[in-house]
Order: C-alpha cells, then sequence, then structure tokens
C-alpha cells in the first residue's frame, strides 16, 4: 500500500507508542472518565469508522491521518476486548481464540483480494483491500489486548514480564525479516501481530498498581508525549511526500 509511512525502525517505535497509547487512553475513556466499556466502545468504534473512511477515500498518503487511524483502532481495540472477556464474560483465553480467528479470516480475505488486483502491501491497493486492512489493523489491536491480557494475567509473567517476551519476539521477527528470505509482507503481519499485545501488556505496566501505578491519565499524557517527540525525530529526518 503505497499510502504507508517509511517501514523503518522509527515506523515500529511509532507503533509501539501508538498501541500503548492504545491500552492506556481505552482504559481511561471506559473507566477514568466512566463511560463503560459499552459506550466507550461505541464512540471510538465511530470515532474509528469515520477517520478511516476519511483515510481511503484520499487518494494520495496522509502521514497525519494515518496514524490517527493507528491511534484509534489501538484506542477502540482496548475498549472492544475489554467488552468481550468482562463484560459479556468470555474471559481471556476465549476472547483471545476468537478474535485469532477472525483475524485469520480478515488475512484470507486480504490475500484473496491481493491475487485478484495483483497488489501487495508495498504495492498499490484497491479501495476494498485498503478497508480490508484497517479492519486486520483494527481486529489486531482488539486481539493484542486480549492476549496481553492472557499474558499478564493468565501465566506468572506478569506484566513486565510479559512485555519483556513479546519484545523478544518482535526482535525474533525483525532479525528473520533482515537475515533470511522471510516474505517482507508475512513480517509485516507478524510484527504488526506482536507489536498490539506489548502496547497492552507496556500499557497495563505504566498504569496499574502491580507496575509503576502511573494511573490512566499521567501515563496517557507521558506516551501521547513520547509519541510527539519520536514523530517529531521521524519526520526530521526525511522529507514526507504525498
Amino acid at each position: 500500500m503505497k499510502k504507508l509511512p517509511t517501514i523503518d525502525a522509527m515506523y515500529w517505535a511509532m507503533i509501539v507508542s501508538a498501541t500503548t497509547i492504545g491500552e492506556t487512553g481505552g482504559d481511561l475513556i471506559s473507566t477514568s472518565l466512566g463511560l463503560g466499556y459499552g459506550w466507550g466502545t461505541l464512540v471510538l468504534l465511530s470515532l474509528f469508522v469515520l477517520a478511516c473512511a476519511v483515510e481511503v477515500s484520499f487518494p494520495r498518503r496522509h502521514i497525519a491521518l494515518y496514524w490517527l487511524v493507528i491511534m484509534l483502532a489501538s484506542t477502540a481495540g482496548t475498549t472492544v476486548s475489554d467488552y468481550l472477556s468482562r463484560t459479556l464474560h468470555l474471559g481471556y483465553a476465549l476472547d483471545t481464540g476468537l478474535l485469532a480467528a477472525m483475524l485469520a479470516g480478515v488475512f484470507l480475505l486480504l490475500k484473496r483480494l491481493d491475487r485478484r488486483t495483483e497488489g501487495s502491501l508495498f504495492g498499490e491497493f484497491s479501495r476494498a483491500t485498503e478497508a480490508l486492512y484497517w479492519l486486520a489493523i483494527l481486529t489486531s489491536s482488539t486481539l493484542g489486548t486480549a492476549f496481553g491480557d492472557l499474558i499478564a494475567n493468565g501465566t506468572r509473567l506478569g506484566f513486565a514480564g510479559g512485555t519483556v517476551l513479546l519484545a523478544a519476539l518482535l526482535v525474533v521477527i525483525a532479525a528473520l525479516e533482515r537475515f533470511t528470505r522471510t516474505p517482507k509482507q508475512l513480517c509485516y503481519w507478524l510484527a504488526i501481530v506482536v507489536t498490539h499485545p506489548i502496547g497492552a501488556t507496556m500499557g497495563d505496566y505504566l498504569t496499574k498498581p502491580e507496575g509503576l501505578g502511573l494511573g490512566n491519565v499521567t501515563a496517557t499524557a507521558v506516551l501521547v508525549a513520547i509519541f510527539a517527540a519520536i514523530s517529531g525525530l521521524a519526520f526530521a529526518r526525511r522529507p514526507v511526500s504525498g
């Protein structure tokens, strides 16, 4: 998709930062502001769909809009996952399994459309394929929250241990992409799937009493400042076209 930003180390730093903001921001909206998981999900999904429709309608790359949709997907994914696992009482394991199956279905549809349009992640996308890309991002975000909660609460790793384990897995994926002939598109999606639970466990580590205990408001403010700093550094290093 030629509307993607340049895929490099700064891109992945911004993805991890955005997904962590999604975790703390989703909790801020649903719990700290008292909207609850249901209303929080409704509001955030509506904003995501609106921003996604605008982004898909743009014929050329718009970097700021791309990152806005990423942020909304991460935030909405947090509240959707919490609604499924906590309000509907599905539990983290069932929540994770259902979302993984849904993501697999989205990937199958994406692959079929890729074949029909002769497109690829790093080439031209039709609007239908681009919409599926964003659905995959949203589903990955939701799955990431569920899987991150499963690792942190269903194992002895906790928030910090889960973050370290997932970060190590991300390094392995980066090594596969750099030193082997593993397809770049596969590595991209593997990394996307892994970065979302990293954001979930890292966000919980920052906010929860079992971690640093910063709370949702302080953690979100700090993370937004970090994201802005990374963004400024990334954009200063190279010109942005489109």
